[in-house]
């Protein structure tokens, strides 16, 4: 039982140790880092590698985008995004960055984006003897009394060594002589040496004394520096300069100008005469003090040089020293202190910064920025603040560090461009800001399809146009910009096959212009629609379509056509007029079509010319020819009228028709078309000759069986001496007469009107009704060819 209680006694310690050696390993963790690196080191040089300090592997590294970030003093080192090696951009001066400070460490960050993160590091810069000791008084003057016994130490200016450690001053040599020997002493500022006398001096003997004083630095090799000690021996001087109080403290405002009254120093000499004149000068004082600070030899007033900047120095100790004339000396320290006022600006260092962001992105980081004031207190203190008008807004991160956010996701097409001043305030009086521009530009995605100034266009377009003719144009918009915004138009397959569409129109891709690529004929087509896509070259691409509506011009290019009377046949169509007619008699109606619309397919119709004028009229708009007035006796039997039929098109086109009228004293006396007056005929067509042929050997068929069924039954009258002959009509036939009967002519019951039309396609024929005679009891022999006794024409419709 007590070894069981024992081992778990011994578990849970092990479970303490191991949560305390965890929780250190955590905090360690958390510190900052500090990396070393030589002085002088040349451009690019390897300092260390952050990988296992950042956490990451290599192929994380670049995906966090890391950043070398630092704030106050400049600092130039790089980060190689693909190893982690941190590397420098440039040398480094220890002396100008850090001077006698010791050690030199300069803090930096590592930026992680993707997410960000902040990394704390620190650089620590190792001197290297790169400095020889120098003396700023090339020629040190010692005035030394001859009353002065052996054994007295003098002060001599030490030498200025800007290196530090090691590397500083660490000794002093003085030439070998009779009279001194050298004394160093350790002080708050370094070692101070000190001329020993160790021997009385004689002025008469030895008015004057040179040693060279050497000053040696502890580097690897020593450097060195060398000064002229010029001793003058003076007569017995008894009494040393004293100044009325041994430190001074005063406060300077920084904005004091050049040559304002920093301080007066006092002292006193006891001596009169030379011994008891007096003059102030510097002891120990650095170059910085030397250019900072002049003093008045004779008043001991002590002047600015140069202004003061309390971000640079906020204090100076000066040691001044009061020399007699017998070159006994004080000496007294000045604290100057000096007093800080809001005079810099708030500093905003931009650490990362994305100048065009996408459309339609939600919370996109702009930029990393940190925010910085040199002043103290109040002073120092800043405020950071943007437009409350913009899509964006600021992120407090650590240590001064903001980002820059959008607040919601931005359309290129409302705003495309914002321009965000960036406003940093400090808390002094009167305060100062610091203000920095940012243009961001928002890039376009294609999310806006293209848009028709119509949704329907509707085109007019002539007959008889030259093809490749421009027609039109369609125009479509993209609001996007870029390839996005790039509009290609095309023609759109209809919904229900159009083969002849492609024949019809094409489109310019680039600018939407429509063209007509063959002639259009309005009478086969008068009108088509079509639709128009336009796409733009984004990824995806977006479209749209409209429709557009075709429609042709009708142009006069078709001339009247004649459908009645026909002109083609292949006996002229003659119409008869009684010579009881009266006035007005509608002798016949001209029946004209024009292939045209509109006012080109208007018809009127003229008489142009007659054999007798005055006779008949033709009515100008539906065509009817009409006597003007009753026949006369006098009149001629046959008269020929020549109609004009015009339209209204322009120019006008026109045709004509021939009508050939008989005068008859009733519809009962037969006749026959003169010769003269038949037409000149047309050449047929193919069609008509057929059915011409066609119709005469059935004609002659039909004839000749009939001839041969006469002659066989006069045959069988005859008797026995006539059988052997076959007799037939003998005499010229009137016209186109037959003799089918004992009487020797066709039975006017078998006489039909028959029309022929020029290029009719069809073979229907229309027989008009037998005409029947009424003079059946009057000679045939008083029917001449002037006049024929029938007429047979057929209609083709």
């Amino acid at each position: 039982m007590e070894a069981r209680e024992g081992k778990e006694c011994i578990r849970r310690q092990r479970q303490v140790l191991i949560f305390f050696v965890l929780l250190g390993i955590a905090l360690a963790g958390s510190e900052s880092r500090r990396y070393a690196v030589a002085e002088e080191s040349e451009s690019g040089s390897f300092v260390h590698n952050l990988l296992k300090d950042l956490g990451l592997e290599t192929e994380e590294l670049a995906v966090r985008g890391p950043r070398v970030v630092s704030k106050g003093k400049k600092m130039s080192l790089q980060l190689d995004r693909h190893t982690g090696d941190l590397l420098l951009n440039e040398k480094l001066d220890r002396e100008g960055l850090c001077g006698p400070t010791e050690p030199c460490v300069l803090p930096f960050q590592v930026l992680l984006e993707n997410p960000l993160q902040f990394f704390q590091a620190e650089l620590q810069i190792e001197d290297i003897n790169d400095h020889s000791p120098v003396f700023l008084d090339e020629e040190i003057i010692l005035k030394i009394s001859e009353s002065i016994s052996p054994g007295t130490t003098f002060l001599i200016e030490r030498a200025q060594d800007l290196d530090v450690g090691s590397n500083s001053l660490q000794n002093y040599t003085i030439s070998p002589n009779f009279y001194f020997h050298l004394k160093l002493k350790d002080s708050p500022e370094g070692i101070v040496p000190q001329l020993v006398l160790d021997k009385a001096l004689d002025r008469e003997e030895q008015p004057e004394i040179r040693l060279t004083l050497t000053a040696l630095d502890g580097g690897t090799p020593p450097r060195s520096g060398t000064a002229l000690v010029l001793i003058e021996v003076l007569d017995i001087n008894d009494n040393a300069p004293e100044f009325t109080k041994l430190l001074y403290e005063v406060q300077v405002p920084e904005n004091s100008p050049v040559g304002f009254q920093v301080a007066t120093v006092s002292a006193r000499d006891l001596d009169i005469g030379t011994y008891g004149q007096i003059s102030y000068v510097f002891s120990q004082a650095s170059e910085e003090i030397r250019k900072t600070f002049q003093i008045n030899a004779k008043s001991g007033e002590l002047l600015l040089k140069q202004k003061l900047d309390y971000e640079t120095v906020q204090a100076y100790t000066v040691n001044i020293q009061a020399i007699d004339g017998g070159g006994l000396s004080g000496n007294c320290v000045l604290f100057i202190q000096v007093m800080d006022l809001n005079d810099n600006p708030p500093e905003l260092t931009m650490s990362t910064l994305t100048n065009m962001i996408p459309e339609n992105l939600q919370e996109t980081i702009i930029a990393v920025f940190s925010v910085s004031d040199p002043d103290s207190g109040d002073n120092g203190k800043t405020v950071c603040s943007i437009q409350d008008d913009l899509p964006f807004f600021l992120k407090p991160s650590v240590e001064n560090f903001y980002t820059l956010v959008t607040n919601t996701a931005l359309d290129r097409e409302t705003t495309a461009e914002y321009n965000i001043t960036i406003t940093v305030t400090d808390l002094g009086t009167p305060r100062l800001k610091t203000q920095h521009n940012i243009t961001v530009l928002v890039s376009d995605i294609n999310d806006n399809a293209p848009t028709f100034t119509q949704t329907s266009y509707t085109l007019f377009v002539p007959e008889n146009n030259s093809p490749a003719l421009h027609i039109g144009s369609v125009s479509a918009t993209d609001r996007d910009s870029g390839t996005n915004a790039q509009v290609t138009y095309s023609l759109l397959p209809p919904p229900h096959p159009h083969p002849g569409l492609a024949s019809l129109v094409s489109i310019n891709a680039d600018t939407g212009q429509l063209f007509a690529l063959r002639a259009l004929d309005y009478e086969a087509l008068r009108a088509f629609d079509f639709r128009v896509g336009a796409a733009d070259r984004g990824s995806p691409a977006l479209s749209s379509e409209a429709l557009v509506r075709v429609r042709v011009l009708d142009a006069n290019d078709n001339a009247p056509f004649v459908l009645y009377p026909l002109q083609n046949a292949s006996a002229p169509c003659t119409e008869l007029l009684p010579r009881a007619a009266d006035a007005g008699y509608l002798l016949t109606k001209v029946v004209a079509v024009d292939a045209d619309a509109g006012q080109n397919a208007w018809l009127s119709y003229q008489l142009l010319k007659a054999t007798e004028p005055g006779l008949f009229s033709v009515w100008a708009h539906n065509g009817e020819v009409r006597t003007a007035r009753p026949p006369g006796e006098r009149d001629a039997p046959k008269h020929r009228l020549l109609v004009l039929v015009r339209d209204h098109g322009e120019p006008p086109l026109s045709a004509s028709i021939t009508l050939h009228v008989l005068l008859v004293d009733g519809f009962s006396q037969p006749y026959l078309p003169a010769p003269e007056a038949a037409p000149e005929r047309a050449r047929p067509d193919s069609l008509t000759v057929y059915l011409v042929v066609a119709l005469a050997a059935v004609s002659s068929l039909f004839l000749c069986s009939l001839l041969l069924f006469v002659a066989l039954r006069l045959c069988a009258r005859s008797g026995p001496a006539a059988r052997g002959r076959c007799s037939a009509p003998v005499g010229p036939f009137p016209g186109h007469l037959v003799d089918v009967s004992g009487t020797g002519t066709l039975s006017h019951s078998y006489q039909y009107e028959v029309c022929l039309r020029e290029g009719s396609e069809t073979s229907d024929f229309k027989f008009l009704k037998p005409i029947i005679p009424n003079f059946l009891g009057q000679d045939l022999e008083t029917v001449s060819d002037g006049n024929p006794s029938f007429r047979n024409s057929f209609e083709f419709s």
